[in-house]
């Protein structure tokens, strides 16, 4: 089974300019000359965890599983160069699940002309387990880290946030396009793709900064999902709860010097809205203001794996 899953690999992949080795050996070899740093990320997908095979195409959970690499090197402002893939496929009809996996996850691939190289395939009881990992170039700034807010920046974010759940956390589109052009044309301290929950993911900025970040939550994007979502348990959690702890929307949250927010917001150089949604201070934590300026602790919510 898995000789045959090489053999549709290899007819399928095709040739890249950066591969000289691909799917079939031991190792990919790749040719990478001119590249002097390089950013390496990898994110792995569950069965039960992540999204329910049993109601779900598999080549949406192959795009997603993609997608979610591509918006780690999004965070970083690397440009995608490569990657490999791993799957623990269950047993059963396990070489047209991955076939369907690969049918999601390739055309994603090749709109960023990223190089499919290889990767590891094995077949137990349990449930489906992807695992893809990346290999992206750091342009001539260096990669946009989480550790450079300063206070005074401003907290600009990419899009809307809440209510992925509803279908766009299979479906939505890495910001790698928007955070290369950014970090090439504006001054950018620190970034952050929000995959565990807006308020969860800027209180990750915030502790690497050694800062705090007071959010206007009057200006937080909130989707039209987020409503639906909210709408669906009158008196539970409200439109702005699940723009703020949802997760995988996948949006750009950059700490950017006040100068340059207002060039990036006059400007609004991409094809998806950037706003402004508050400002990086001095006291540590996270801090909501609504709109008459009172202010009172965030406390940061969204998705955390758990265990002993």
């Amino acid at each position: 089974m898995e000789s045959r899953l090489i053999r549709y690999l290899r007819g399928r992949l095709g040739p890249h300019p950066l591969v000289r080795l691909g799917a079939g050996d031991d190792a990919a070899v790749l040719s990478m000359a001119g590249t002097s740093e390089c950013a390496i990320t990898v994110d792995m997908l569950t069965d039960q965890v992540d999204f329910r095979l049993s109601e779900t195409e598999p080549r949406r959970i192959g795009r997603k599983a993609l997608a979610v690499n591509l918006s780690d090197l999004a965070a970083m402002a690397a440009e995608p160069l490569a990657g490999v893939v791993a799957l623990a496929l269950p047993r059963s009809r396990g070489m047209e699940l991955a076939i369907g996996l690969y049918e999601g996850l390739l055309p994603l691939a090749e709109r960023y002309q990223l190089a499919i190289a290889g990767g590891d395939t094995n077949s137990w009881d349990g449930p489906l387990v992807l695992s893809v990992t990346l290999v992206g170039r750091v342009g001539a700034r260096g990669p946009l880290v989480r550790s450079g807010a300063r206070p005074g920046d401003r907290i600009l974010v990419t899009g809307q946030f809440g209510g992925s759940i509803l279908g766009r956390h299979f479906d939505f589109e890495p910001r790698v396009a928007e955070a290369l052009l950014l970090h090439e044309r504006y001054e950018l301290h620190a970034g952050i793709d929000v995959s565990d929950g807006l308020s969860i993911d800027l209180a990750h900025m915030v502790e690497e900064s050694g800062c705090g970040a007071v959010v206007r939550t009057d200006a937080v994007p909130i989707s039209e999902a987020a409503h639906a979502l909210a709408a669906r348990t009158p008196g539970g959690p409200t439109p702005l709860d699940h723009a703020l702890s949802d997760g995988e929307d996948f949006e750009l949250v950059l700490a950017v010097p006040p100068a340059e927010a207002e060039r990036i917001l006059a400007d609004q150089p991409l094809e998806v809205p950037i706003v402004e949604i508050g400002e990086f201070v001095r006291q540590p934590g996270i801090w909501q203001a609504n709109g008459r300026g009172e202010k009172s602790p965030l406390a940061p919510r969204g998705y955390e794996h758990e265990f002993d």
